[in-house]
């Protein structure tokens, strides 16, 4: 197959006065709303649903919510900004996938990860309230991402997707899970384990033959962050949504953000955090993680 036809991409820088382009609903819609300005000079944040949606996000998150209807068998990469993300995609492609295509052509090598895997509100539903997704989807089953709070998902992914999902015996426990996501060590430290268990719930182990031939060895390596950085794919160009490709690669480094941010915005988010969750069971202590930057 053509790598040519996986991605039909916009390239261009998102106009800051997105405002400008919303139909009279959306218009109506946006009054109601909460605003903030944002950090980036020019750019609104609206209180939607309980969340913060950008400007130019508001308008594709309700297209998604109205116009997206799922298939049992999607892959839905739902995740919160800045955690993993690009890379999570680029393990998720290339485990579900890596049947499709020899490891020296791999899309990776051409396309970036958010390019592969496409978000909702930031690509797919930008410019287009009904686009059209099996001709965005070469590969099957269909693969997309959200940065988009479970609650405001279309109820079509939380009806017929979701409870597949959590049939799993392969996840971990909410306290588990809460806690690799905060410390972001877990995988980053045993890849190649958790790769397996990402395969084994993507419904795609991985065989024994597999294992013997090194594919769980060859799909870490080709997906390691310091790889996904190097390629040239992902220092140059921009993401539909404005952003530089190379933005979204920083350090990857567990504990880095110990080193931007002081003794009392540390306390002030551990008071926010310790807040957030009480009665629920869990506790983390914020301050006592350490940076390895």
């Amino acid at each position: 197959m053509d790598t040519a036809e996986i991605c039909k991409l916009r390239i261009g820088s998102p106009s800051q006065n997105v405002e400008n382009t919303w139909d009279d609903e959306l218009q109506q819609l946006a009054q109601t709303l909460p605003k903030e300005e944002a950090w980036i000079s020019g750019v609104k944040f609206y209180l939607y649903q309980g969340f913060w949606c950008t400007a130019l996000a508001l308008k594709p998150v309700v297209s998604f919510q109205k116009h997206f209807r799922a298939f049992d068998s999607d892959v839905i990469i739902a995740t919160f900004p800045k955690c993993g993300t690009t890379w999570l995609k680029a393990l998720t492609f290339s485990t579900l996938y890596r049947n499709q295509f020899a490891m020296d052509q791999h899309p990776l090598l051409t396309f970036t990860p958010h390019q592969l895997v496409r978000f909702f509100e930031y690509d797919v539903y930008l410019d287009n309230p009904c686009p059209d997704l099996e001709s965005m989807c070469v590969y099957k089953p269909r693969v997309f991402s959200t940065h988009v709070p479970y609650a405001s998902l279309p109820s079509s992914v939380k009806d017929s997707h979701y409870k597949l999902r959590d049939e799993s015996k392969e996840l971990l426990s909410l306290d588990e899970a809460f806690d690799k996501f905060c410390n972001g060590v877990y995988i980053k430290e045993d890849t190649g384990s958790q790769l397996k268990r990402l395969a084994m719930f993507l419904g795609v182990p991985f065989t024994e033959d597999e294992e013997m031939q090194g594919v769980v060895e060859e799909i870490t390596n080709i997906c390691s962050f310091e790889s996904l950085k190097d390629l040239e794919v992902n220092k140059k160009g921009l993401h539909v949504s404005g952003i530089s490709h190379k933005d979204f690669f920083r350090k990857g480094k567990v504990g880095d953000w110990s080193n931007y941010l002081t003794p009392s915005m540390v306390e002030r988010m551990e008071k926010l955090a310790q807040e957030k969750l009480e009665d629920s069971g869990l506790t983390f202590n914020l301050s006592s993680k350490t940076s390895n930057a």
